[in-house]
């Protein structure tokens, strides 16, 4: 162009069209925005702890992480021991392994799940109510003190005709007696398994809206997890993806979608000797699970492994391996949460989520520092790739991986910048679940 000179701009379409078009897709902006209003923006738990209805206590969360701590004494008592089990980085290992001991010492469970499904049984009436109002009172205790765990609730039994009534009375005795207790704490979780049906998680929704009713609630207030544990929920009979309608059924209750290795691997007729969370059939589950949730506000959690690390030291070093790689590999497909069936799953649950963090975050710091001052590379970003990288030192932020100082050095921005490219996007009258 040369200098000075102004180009001539011309157009041809009536302006009328501008508004004809957007009068037609105004349904459809509401209808996206209310479908896909994108990711809350809040801090995820890097796992859950599922613990027997039974055996829980107000100390479980302390009690695990000095097992945790007891465990590392015994099999892994330094940095370079567990560099050397995990094939962990020389460079990084004292960093994750001081970061894992004070972890499991400050916080050791991120995410409890007191369990009245499997874990627990079928149990008489008034056995299993007692243990509905005991684990309130005890969350309760625990979060007017501390100690508790930052998100904390219950996983009841299914929507199944078989135990359907038994699964409504413990959700509507452990919520009154939190209610009782001074009010639902911020956090809550509540986990329905085994759903098959997009009308079951419709039930679901039904039964926490009466409950809100009676108790003078916000409506809304109480969101739940739904557990994929079922081939019905990944491909309906009519050939559709079943899990997509359930994060919709849920009418905006759903917070998470849950996978469950061992129940879907065998309702698929997987051996149990290869029924794993890297099988096959598990990955297509998740990549369905994935494409479903993207955009929802619905987060995606992998499942267990159920090779527990207990026995020899030799025995304990290879169910850690496992765990390590298995964890990795989730985090690389985008499953940043998982389940952990044993206190010996924290030192690698931990041990792999630390290392993930911190052997990409300089890289990840200097790629967002360039596109934020418009600097040149050897890689050119785009705004999905910066909220993409933003994210990511959130999430290394959220769990302790990171420390808010040594982000800003290495990609001069703060918490608040960071959270500018990854921005919290709720519509206004959205429904609010526990991570709000």
């Amino acid at each position: 162009m040369d200098e000075g000179r102004r180009e001539r701009v011309e157009t041809s379409l009536a302006g009328t069209v501008a508004e004809e078009v957007g009068a037609r897709l105004a349904p459809v902006d509401a209808e996206l925005e209310r479908r896909y209003p994108g990711d809350p923006g809040t801090r995820q738990p890097v796992h859950t702890v599922y613990v027997p209805g039974d055996a829980f206590a107000a100390g479980t969360p302390r009690a695990w992480g000095d097992r945790a701590l007891a465990a590392l004494d015994e099999h892994a008592p330094d940095a370079a021991s567990l560099a050397s089990v995990l094939g962990l980085d020389h460079a990084l290992a004292e960093d994750v392994y001081g970061r894992v001991r004070a972890k499991l010492a400050r916080e050791p469970v991120e995410d409890l799940r007191v369990d009245f499904e499997d874990g627990y049984g079928n149990r008489p009436d008034a056995e299993e109510d007692e243990a509905a109002a005991r684990a309130a009172r005890l969350i309760a205790e625990a979060h007017a003190g501390a100690g508790a765990a930052p998100y904390t609730g219950i996983r009841v039994k299914s929507m199944e005709a078989a135990v359907r009534e038994r699964s409504i009375r413990t959700l509507d005795v452990f919520l009154t007696g939190l209610m009782d207790a001074g009010g639902l704490p911020d956090g809550l979780m509540l986990t329905l398994p085994k759903v098959t049906f997009p009308e079951q998680v419709t039930a679901m929704a039904r039964i926490l809206g009466a409950f809100e009713e009676a108790r003078g609630l916000e409506p809304g207030r109480i969101g739940f997890e739904i557990q994929i544990e079922t081939s019905q929920s990944i491909l309906a009979a009519d050939g559709t993806a079943a899990v997509a309608r359930m994060i919709h059924a849920a009418g905006g209750r759903a917070t998470g979608l849950h996978y469950g290795t061992f129940d879907y691997s065998a309702c698929l007729g997987v051996s149990a000797a290869y029924q794993a969370s890297d099988h096959p059939a598990a990955d297509h589950a998740k990549a369905v699970m994935q494409v479903a949730a993207a955009g929802t506000g619905v987060r995606l959690s992998d499942g267990s492994t159920n090779v527990l690390p207990v026995g020899s030291t030799g025995q304990v070093h290879d169910a850690w391996r496992l765990h390590y790689r298995l964890t990795r590999r989730a985090l690389a497909r985008a499953y940043y949460q998982g389940w952990d069936m044993h206190p010996g799953h924290l030192p690698t649950r931990y041990a792999a989520v630390f290392a993930f963090y911190r052997e990409g975050y300089e890289r990840a710091a200097a790629r967002l520092a360039r596109y934020a001052g418009r600097a040149g590379g050897d890689v050119m970003d785009e705004p999905a790739t910066a909220r993409a990288l933003a994210g990511y030192l959130l999430r290394g932020l959220d769990c302790g991986a990171l420390d808010a100082a040594e982000v800003a050095r290495a990609a001069g921005l703060t918490r608040a910048d960071l959270e500018g490219f990854a921005p919290r996007r709720r519509p206004p009258g959205a429904v609010r679940g526990p991570f709000a």
